[in-house]
């Protein structure tokens, strides 16, 4: 049927296979809803995006507030050697 929207196809891979098994015994009916399980999915892998990048921004925030503060842990010494003599790796 022609469509202006966006078509999608899923082959069930052997991992896929494996899940939506599990949900088909779980449903007790071979029919399983891609759409609804595109949705929950899509939420899910939202949720997580978003869990990370609100560690990562209080990461920062936390840097920042010791930057501020200068209660950075590290070596003064070694930093002033570092400026002086430039970065090396072995």
């Amino acid at each position: 049927m022609p469509s202006r929207r966006e078509r999608h196809a899923i082959t069930e891979t052997p991992s896929v296979q494996l899940a939506l098994d599990e949900l088909r015994r779980e449903l007790g009916t071979d029919r399983v809803e891609i759409s609804e399980l595109v949705i929950l999915g899509v939420r899910e892998k939202l949720a997580r995006l978003r869990a990370q990048q609100n560690y990562q921004q209080g990461l920062v925030k936390r840097l920042a507030g010791r930057i501020r503060s200068r209660t950075i842990p590290g070596d003064p010494a070694a930093a002033l050697e570092v400026r002086r003599a430039g970065w090396a790796r072995d």
